[in-house]
């Protein structure tokens, strides 16, 4: 009988077609992916038509309310608005209105970090960081702000206000990219908005209260000359702008340290540990990169013009968009141009036709924290004062909204001192047995303002000098230069004095129980704050450092920042004469580090007499690149990728043996820098790991583990310091995304820049830290001053302005900031026309 043939499309018993299901999933396959890359390239399209249709007008005309008259906003190549207005209040509106068109998203995520409501619009992820804030309590603190503020300071606030406001309802059709993401829209603007700006600020600049906590508990498992070695006050490099130049050669005594009492070494359990650790999230995220900051003036003695020279750099966290916001302000006689902080009106730093200022952060401790005894619960708790009487416990209610999730009730518990009401935080740290309030001088009303328009409006350095009398804080270090050629330095911003006002009492390094002599009795007199006005020298600088000459009567800080900038600072001042403003850019990016250069030097010497078990030859390499290098931090360089990874390595071996690994994670203090100088030129035996015969030994380990840690290539002179410690700029919400920002092109991210310096050159770098504008102010002609930010004036990628500063400011170079008529008009791109509505 002859065979039956196949059915069609059936596969024959010999298997001519065994593979038919394969081709099925493979054409499966194909056509999700065609699916996927036509729904990217749709979610692509829709985001581009997006960007684009939410960038602002900067042509034409545009109707607005509350304005009087007419004010014309010409833009620079640098979409800088050159705002001109009959008057102050249509300027300060008008300001509001286009800070608003530029930056309205990062203004958003400002108020809603300061008031804790992130997690309304980011979901759960957020809600730790709420919790925090609102235990802070920075949106009460605004609201008593509000209540307390001077008629004028709320006028311009009041009409800051009402042009974000207009700028609010011109966009409502088109918003920012990150509110269309989110699916929300912003609240109307608001005084206290602006207020709670200022205040993450203040609290970025003076929030160090989880240093304490962390003292303390490395305090209970260390000697009192160790504890002394590990946190130092002020060093014999410090060069105070009112002291003369000191013989470095002579160390100088150091500021006493506080004297431990048993209550605070108690309870130092690992959970407790843990919730330090926890609290390290309200701390930079490197050792060197509290915000910190240059300032500078040189007399016309000086210069090339005979006329002053002022710069400033501020050191701030990274994040796109960057942090200040460039404008030029003119109204009938009022003019003023620099940089502004989104969301506040006036200019913070810059200047006017007669002076220029720049800023540092002081660093003056101006938080306390008190273990408080109570008694009692609920609506009869109680807390005893300073004075051993038994005072009511207030208790603050929030409610957290949490996107995707439940609101989250909070209570406050509220204990006051003096007058000010200090909010209990122990409930950030959730095995912390003992009731810890917190004492700032923020919480105090006439400390939050927005005084600017009187600081812009000064006539010369002394009526600036007298203007800064009413801020509050936080505290800087204030340096200024006039055209009349005179130069000063005033600290500015109140520090709290305890105790007796006449005889103040030390500051308090750790938590304290409540005692009289620890109660705020008022703050320094302005008046005696550090200055100093036209030095003999011709010079005043600061960054950061010491600031009190020997001898100053009152507390400001224990913990004052590494010497090393500023000693650079002055050193290239004084060495080079006739001074221009090239040389300011210059010393503003200088990457010398005296301490690394030190410190390479000496590893290379241990390498050199050490009994070394490990790889000698790399290590005799090392040392070889380490001896012959000359202490500039270049990011093509291998030597101090070398020398960075090895002192990191090196508190390790010093730490981990006394306090563990949790521990070790706790050390922070802005002169760790120079304490480990110390302990490595003092070689102290206290310090020597048991394991460790003599410091020889240890230096060549520390450089052993810190090349095996970075993964250090074979051939060590094909090191790269750039490469290991590059530049890592994010956007809060479209940098969580790879694939958005693939999509928007993003062209700033992880590792994507080398960059140069360390946390102790002039140019101070972190990953995600670093200058956040430089300025420098030509007193002989202002339209030769220069300033760049960091990326742009724009937060939205399509604009021309969102990245076109970023590689000037990447390789050191800047811009002319033009600041009269003839000089604004040959570089202006764009008019607009604000007219009355």
């Amino acid at each position: 009988m002859a065979a039956t043939p196949p059915l069609s499309g059936t596969a024959t018993p010999s298997g001519k077609r065994p593979f038919g299901w394969l081709r099925i999933a493979a054409a499966c396959v194909l056509a999700l992916l065609l699916l996927c890359a036509a729904a990217l390239l749709g979610i692509h399209a829709w985001m581009v038509r997006s960007i684009r249709s939410s960038l602002p007008q900067i042509d034409g005309t545009l109707s607005i309310a509350g304005l009087h008259a007419p004010v014309t906003i010409r833009r620079d190549e640098h979409g800088v608005p050159h705002i001109r207005a009959a008057s102050v209040e249509d300027l300060v509106l008008a300001q509001g209105y286009v800070t608003a068109q530029d930056r309205l998203w990062q203004m958003e995520a400002l108020r809603r970090h300061a008031s804790g409501s992130l997690a309304e619009i980011l979901g759960t992820s957020l809600i730790e960081h709420d919790r925090t804030e609102r235990t802070l309590q920075l949106r009460s603190a605004a609201d008593r702000a509000i209540v307390a503020l001077p008629a004028d300071q709320l006028h311009w606030l009041t009409l800051y206000t009402q042009g974000v406001n207009d700028s609010i309802e011109a966009q409502q059709a088109h918003l920012p990219i990150e509110f269309r993401l989110l699916r929300f829209t912003p609240a109307p603007w608001t005084t206290r908005d602006s207020l709670l700006i200022g205040l993450a600020m203040f609290q970025d600049l003076t929030n160090v209260f989880p240093i304490k906590l962390n003292r303390e508990a490395i305090a209970a498992k260390l000697t009192p000359e160790q504890l002394a070695d590990l946190y130092p006050v002020g060093s014999w490099r410090d060069h105070p702008p009112m002291q003369p130049p000191v013989d470095l050669t002579q160390p100088v005594d150091e500021i006493p340290d506080i004297p431990l009492d048993e209550s605070q070494t108690a309870l130092l359990s690992p959970e407790h540990i843990g919730d330090l650790l926890h609290g390290g999230a309200l701390l930079p995220a490197c050792d060197t990169c509290r915000a910190g900051s240059n300032d500078w003036a040189v007399s016309g003695d000086h210069t090339a013009t005979g006329k002053p020279l002022l710069s400033n750099d501020m050191h701030l966290n990274h994040l796109v968009p960057n942090t200040w916001y460039e404008a030029d302000l003119a109204a009938g006689g009022f003019h003023v141009a620099g940089v502004t902080l989104p969301g506040m009106p006036f200019v913070i730093v810059g200047h006017n036709d007669h002076v220029a200022w720049g800023f540092t952060n002081l660093g003056g401790d101006v938080q306390d924290i008190t273990i408080e005894h109570t008694r009692g619960e609920g609506s009869s708790e109680e807390y005893q004062a300073a004075d051993g009487s038994w005072k009511p416990v207030e208790h603050q209610q929030e409610i957290i909204h949490v996107k995707g999730g439940k609101d989250i009730a909070l209570d406050v518990p509220i204990i006051h001192h003096g007058a000010m009401p200090t909010p209990v935080i122990s409930g950030l740290y959730p095995h912390e047995k003992r009731i810890l309030s917190l004492s700032w001088t923020l919480y105090d009303p006439a400390n939050v303002g927005s005084p600017f328009f009187t600081i812009n409006s000064a006539a010369d350095g002394a009526s600036l000098v007298s203007a800064f009398s009413i801020f509050g804080g936080p505290a800087q270090n204030m340096v200024y230069a006039d055209d009349q050629g005179h130069i000063g330095y005033h600290s500015v911003g109140r520090i709290p004095l305890r105790g007796d006002a006449a005889h103040p009492s030390p500051l308090l390094a750790v938590p304290t129980e409540p005692a009289a002599a620890n109660e705020w009795s008022g703050y320094i007199p302005y008046d005696q704050l550090p200055q100093v006005a036209d030095p003999p020298g011709g010079i005043v600088a600061t960054a950061n450092s010491r600031v009190t000459p020997d001898g100053y009567p009152y507390p400001i800080t224990l913990n004052w920042s590494s010497p090393y900038r500023n000693q650079r600072i002055w050193k290239v001042l004084s060495s080079k004469p006739k001074l221009v403003p090239a040389d300011m850019l210059a010393l503003e990016t200088d990457v010398v580090s005296e301490v690394d250069r030190v410190l390479a030097h000496r590893f290379a010497y241990a390498i050199d007499h050490a009994k070394l078990t490990g790889k000698q030859q790399r290590l005799h390499q090392a040392a070889d690149l380490l001896r012959k290098w000359n202490g500039s931090v270049d990011a093509d360089t291998a030597a101090p990728a070398i020398v960075v990874a090895a002192r990191a390595q090196l508190w390790n071996l010093l730490l981990e043996p006394r306090l563990g690994g949790d521990l070790t994670k706790l050390y922070r203090w802005d002169e760790k820098d120079y304490a480990q100088e110390q302990l490595v030129l003092h070689q102290a035996a206290r310090w020597l790991p048991p394991n460790y015969s003599n410091w020889n030994d240890l230096l060549a380990a520390a450089v052993e583990k810190g090349l095996e840690v970075e993964h250090a290539p074979s051939n060590l002179a094909n090191w790269r310091y750039g490469k290991t410690y590059p530049l890592d700029i994010e956007h809060p919400v479209l940098g969580a995304s790879p694939i958005l920002k693939r999509l928007i092109g993003l062209p700033v991210g992880t590792g994507s820049a080398p960059q140069s310096g360390d946390g102790t050159t002039v140019k101070q770098v972190g990953h995600s830290f670093g200058p956040s504008e430089r300025f420098t102010a030509n007193l002989a002609d202002l339209d030769q001053s220069t300033l760049n930010i960091v990326i742009g004036q724009s937060g939205n990628p399509a604009s021309p302005w969102f990245m076109d500063q970023f590689n000037a400011w990447y390789t050191n170079k800047t811009f002319l900031f033009p600041y009269t008529d003839a000089a604004i008009n040959s570089s202006v791109t764009h008019t607009l026309t604000l007219t009355p509505q």
